[in-house]
């Protein structure tokens, strides 16, 4: 965190998120992304791609396994 007016999943600016067809979201932007009990998730990259099929061995990135499963 950078101080104590930011809270945890909160975006550090502006954020886009875009779903791409039949494939993940697209996230560019500096953001914190949350697991389920609130920890933070490690995030490198300026753009990420969260999964949105519900298949993904990475979760909660994308793997590429909405192709295999067929998502649309």
């Amino acid at each position: 965190m950078t101080g104590p007016s930011r809270a945890p999943g909160r975006s550090h600016g502006e954020v886009e998120i875009k779903p791409l067809d039949s494939g993940p979201y697209l996230v560019t932007g500096e953001i914190d992304l949350l697991d389920c009990d609130g920890n933070v998730c490690g995030i490198e990259k300026a753009t990420t791609a969260p999964c949105r099929c519900g298949a993904s061995e990475n979760k909660p990135f994308c793997d590429g396994s909405h192709s295999r499963i067929g998502f649309s």
